[in-house]
Order: C-alpha cells, then sequence, then structure tokens
C-alpha cells in the first residue's frame, strides 16, 4: 500500500463498466474467475487476461481507494478482442452449409480446420464447408497454425427452461411473467404456446417473456415455448399455470327436472367454478333477516319432500379468496288437495228470504277445482262448481247437509258435512177436529193445530168476539159441549220470526133423549086436532119415525184465513214452546 504523510491507500483493482454504469470488478466477477491477474510491482500494476474472448472487448480502468480520496483512471485502456466465428450460410435438409469468417488480415492461400464436437474433421480445408448436424452436434473452426485459438462452436437450441414469477401461488388479477431461454448459438428466437387440445396450437408471443398484466382464470392450462435458429429447434416441456381466483356465480339445477310431486325424491346441486374448489352452503328463505343454515355440501337432498319444503332455495360457494352466492331457484311440490275447510257466510242464524254465501278452501297445488253437494235422504245431487255456493234468496226447503269436493290432478278430497238450518216464521195453521163427525151437546171435542215453523211454533186458541185467549198449546180440549160452545175459533202459530192463524167453527146439535120429548108433544097437539089435522098428522108421523130411523146429517165446520193475524210478527204474543190443554166448562 502507498503511504503518504496523510495518505493512506487502502484497495486498488482493475475494473470495466458496463452499460448501465455497474462496476465490474475482475478479482471478483465470475466471468472472469481463474482468468484475470493483477499483478502489483514496484508501485505499478498489470493486468493480465487469459483466453479471450469477444465478449471480453472492454475499456479496462485502474481504481484507487484512499482513506482521503478515490483515484479512477479514466479513460481506461481500450481492449478490442477479433477472432474466428461460424456463419451458417444455408441448411438444407439435411446438411448445413457454414463459413469460417476472421476479422484478421491473413494470407490467401490460408488453410483452415472444422472441427466436429472438439474432433478435427477431414471434410474441408477451406473457410467455407457443407456439413451434416445433428441436433446435439457442434461445430468450430480455427485457423491451421493457430489451432489453440478455435472459434466459438455453433450448435442448435438445447432443451429451453421455463421459468414462472412470481414462483409462489398466482392469483387472479396478479402480473405473472414466463420467461424460456435456452443454450444456443447462434442466439434463439423464442416463440409461446397454450396447449388447447387442439393440433394446431395458436401462438401467443414471439419474444423471450410472456407478460400478463392482470391474469385471469381463463389463463390457466399448460404452456410450452420453442427455441429456434438456423441450426434447429427445440421445445420445452410443458408448464402448468395455475391461476387461483374466488368462487364465479354458483348455477343451481334440480332433480328431477320435470313436476316435483309430494313424497318424491329430490335433489338441489350447486356448482361454481373456483380455483382452489369452493365450500357450499345452502340455505332457504323464510322472510327473515337471518335465515337458517340448512345443509353443508354440494347438493341438497330431500328423500321424501313434502309440500311444507316448497319455497326459495340459494347456496353459497366459497373459498380463501371470496364467496359468492347463487340466484333463487323455487322448489314448488305439487300435492293432492288437503281436506276442504267449509265457512258459512252470514254465520248468524239464516232466515229465510236472506242471501247465503257457502266458501270451500283446500290446500293443494296445483289449484283444487270445487264441486259442491247436497245430501238428500243419501241421495247426492250436484249442486255447482266453484268455490262459493251462494243461495241469495234462501228457502227453508234449502235447509240440509252440505259438503264440497276438491280436485286437481293429483287426487281429489271432500270435505265434512256442515247443516244449513233456515228459519222462518209459522205457515198457515191447519186445524183438525176430533170426533170428526157430528158434535153432539154434552160430547168432549179435541181440537189440535199444526203449523210448519222453525224455530217450532207455539200455539194460541181464540174464540170469536173473547179478548182473552181460551187455552195454549197445540192440543185444546173442550169437555161437555154445550150449545153455547158453538161459534168461530181461532188457531194462532207464532215464533220469534212472525205468527200465523186460521179461523174455523164449531156448531152443536141436539142429543137423542130430548128428540124423543119434542116427537110426544107433537103427538098430543095431532090427536087434540084430529078432526082437522089427521091428514097433516099422518104425514107428520111418518116424517118423524123416518127421521128417528135415518142417521142426522153432519155439521160442516168451516176453516177461514184470516189474514189479519198472518205474519204478524209485530204484535204477536210470545209464549212458551210447550203443549198444554185448556178446559172449558
Amino acid at each position: 500500500m502507498w503511504k503518504g504523510s496523510d495518505t493512506t491507500v487502502e484497495k486498488t483493482f482493475w475494473f470495466t463498466q458496463k452499460k448501465n454504469g455497474e462496476l465490474v470488478d475482475l478479482e471478483t466477477a465470475s466471468e472472469y474467475a481463474g482468468r484475470a491477474e493483477d499483478l502489483c510491482v514496484n508501485n505499478i500494476c498489470t493486468l493480465r487476461i487469459r483466453n479471450l474472448t469477444e465478449s471480453d472487448s472492454a475499456e479496462y480502468m485502474f481504481r484507487i481507494e484512499t482513506n482521503l480520496f478515490i483515484y479512477a483512471g479514466e479513460p481506461g485502456v481500450p481492449l478490442s478482442v477479433k477472432g474466428l466465428t461460424v456463419q451458417v450460410e444455408a441448411k438444407y435438409t439435411e446438411q448445413v452449409e457454414m463459413n469460417c469468417q476472421n476479422q484478421c488480415l491473413v494470407p490467401v492461400n490460408t488453410s483452415y480446420i472444422w472441427y466436429k464436437n472438439g474432433q478435427i474433421t477431414p471434410e474441408s480445408i477451406y473457410s467455407t464447408g457443407l456439413f451434416t448436424l445433428g441436433s446435439a452436434d457442434r461445430y468450430s473452426c480455427a485457423i491451421e497454425g493457430y489451432e489453440d485459438f478455435p472459434s466459438p462452436p455453433v450448435y442448435s437450441p438445447k432443451l429451453p427452461s421455463v421459468s414462472v414469477s412470481p414462483s409462489g401461488e398466482i392469483e387472479e388479477g396478479s402480473s405473472v411473467t414466463l420467461t424460456c431461454s435456452s443454450d444456443a448459438n447462434p442466439a434463439a428466437t423464442y416463440t409461446w404456446y397454450k396447449e388447447n387440445g387442439n393440433r394446431n396450437v395458436p401462438l401467443l408471443s414471439e419474444r423471450p417473456t410472456l407478460v400478463s398484466r392482470s391474469i385471469q382464470s381463463s389463463d390457466s392450462g399448460q404452456y410450452f415455448c420453442t427455441a429456434e435458429n438456423k441450426l434447429g429447434r427445440s421445445t420445452s416441456e410443458n408448464i402448468r399455470i395455475d391461476v387461483k381466483y374466488p368462487p364465479k356465480l354458483p348455477s343451481v339445477s334440480v332433480s328431477p327436472s320435470a313436476e316435483i310431486e309430494e313424497g318424491s325424491s329430490v335433489t338441489l346441486t350447486c356448482s361454481s367454478d373456483a380455483n382452489p374448489a369452493a365450500n357450499y352452503t345452502w340455505y332457504k328463505k323464510n322472510g327473515n333477516r337471518n335465515v337458517p343454515l340448512l345443509s353443508e355440501g354440494p347438493r341438497l337432498v330431500f328423500s321424501s319432500i313434502p309440500s311444507s319444503d316448497s319455497g326459495q332455495y340459494y347456496c353459497r360457494a366459497e373459498n380463501k379468496l371470496g364467496a359468492n352466492t347463487s340466484k333463487d331457484i323455487f322448489v314448488d311440490v305439487k300435492y293432492a288437495p288437503k281436506l276442504p275447510s267449509v265457512s258459512v257466510r252470514p254465520s248468524a242464524e239464516r232466515e229465510e228470504g236472506s242471501s247465503v254465501t257457502l266458501t270451500c278452501s283446500s290446500d293443494a297445488n296445483p289449484a283444487a277445482s270445487y264441486t259442491w253437494w247436497k245430501d238428500r235422504n243419501a241421495s247426492l245431487s250436484s249442486v255447482n262448481e266453484g268455490p262459493r255456493l251462494v243461495l241469495s234468496s234462501i228457502q227453508f226447503s234449502d235447509s240440509g247437509q252440505y259438503y264440497c269436493r276438491a280436485e286437481n290432478l293429483l287426487g281429489s278430497r271432500r270435505s265434512e258435512s256442515i247443516s244449513i238450518d233456515v228459519t222462518y216464521s209459522p205457515k198457515l195453521p191447519s186445524v183438525s177436529v176430533s170426533p170428526s163427525a157430528e158434535i153432539e151437546e154434552g160430547s168432549s171435542v179435541t181440537l189440535t193445530c199444526s203449523s210448519d215453523a222453525n224455530p217450532a211454533a207455539n200455539y194460541t186458541w181464540y174464540k170469536e168476539d173473547e179478548d182473552s185467549p181460551k187455552a195454549s198449546g197445540q192440543i185444546f180440549n173442550i169437555t161437555d159441549f154445550r150449545a153455547e160452545h158453538s161459534g168461530s175459533y181461532s188457531c194462532g202459530a207464532q215464533n220469534k220470526l212472525g205468527r200465523s192463524h186460521s179461523t174455523f167453527h164449531l156448531s152443536v146439535v141436539a142429543g137423542s133423549s130430548t128428540m124423543m120429548v119434542n116427537i110426544i108433544g107433537t103427538i098430543l097437539g095431532v090427536l087434540i086436532l084430529i078432526p082437522v089435522l089427521l091428514r097433516s098428522l099422518w104425514t107428520r108421523k111418518k116424517k118423524a119415525l123416518r127421521s128417528n130411523t135415518e142417521a142426522p146429517e153432519p155439521e160442516e165446520i168451516e176453516l177461514d184465513s184470516d189474514p189479519e193475524y198472518q205474519n204478524d210478527s209485530h204484535t204477536a204474543a210470545q209464549t212458551e214452546d210447550t203443549e198444554e190443554q185448556g178446559d172449558m166448562v
């Protein structure tokens, strides 16, 4: 080391400078290892380089580093290395024409030596030769007498190697670079391809690097490159690019795809394009924000699906890079009608003449069609079709048991019967008299009144010109019938909806003992007037005898309808619905 009064030399070395400005220390640079030697004697430093190549052409400089300053000798010493090169002139089917070029001046009659794989070949002593070139062959040339300084060998590209950057996991959207390199002289040109299953693979790039600034899942696949020069072509092995990405929009399928019937087996399948493979979860919408988890896995299986499982389903696909949710799919379970229910409006008491609506409903899919029936003494009659049966002006004849039948393509079901009870005011009463023959004085008479009514009617008996009722109840008894009992009677039937009554006439005839007294008196009167009335008496006697032996003609009972009392629901008095007997003295 040089030492001055205040200066100390710490390091000296030879270097070159690359085009990018980087300094190359010949002592440490790998390309000069074993070839460069720095000899410093008596403050004179000499650089010796062995086995020069054209790549050693450069400007060499000497650098001195002290404790106070750095000195770099500029300009440096330029070195230009000229040597032999082999140029490929033409390539034929099996042979290659090559030329050994020399940039230095040599005699015209100079002889050349050709090497094949390091061995001298006697094929030519000229600068140009025609040689057979195999894929692994290497050719070089030298000038006779300078065999130690042959040209760099020429050869076809070796098997290319492929590298990927980044070398770790590749995510969708990231930047990826594929690099192809091959040992070849002359230098190779490169082409990139992607396997697609076809014989004619499309070309992707003609550069040693294939760059994707934002790689997509569709870019996953097998890639390879080729390296080619004038001597041949070589193809790399395939390299797989596996692009990782979150699940795409999941798709949902239903099996069977046809109509789903209650009780059948149904499978819902969720699938999503994802890398790595997605995990799946199933949900059913129920109107709540917190939808419960139904199942985990790509399939949701119903071994015997009930109608209650109809609804909107969706699945969720997830991996470590993200998640995605499918669109809703509607599962429509078809089933036969359930037990129909029947409702009646109005729900209160139904009066004759009012409007009544019966409604039938049944849970069914597809929707049921409805038929109404009325049970009349165990015989069925078709009443109406449709979910509603409307009786716009109901009559007492409409009372009875009704039911409906719900039906679709999968089956039918009938409802339970519902009773329709129509209430109405009493109809015109009818009166029967017992005995039905002539009413003799002193006999007993039973009068019976009946009227069609709902609810059942109460009965009251009246006699003409008397304000107070004679009796109440359906049966009215008169014992010891006398002449004063004769006259017009009426029977009144009433319920809470109205009243109606009928009027009739009763009359009495004389008994048998009274009739004999009258006959004897008549005979005595006639005897007194015998001379005058003999003929008349004889005539009367015959008439009397004839009337005594023949049955008396019955007296008619007249039944008159009194419109004054019919359906008089505002003035009729309410009476208990019991039957009582009234006696008249």
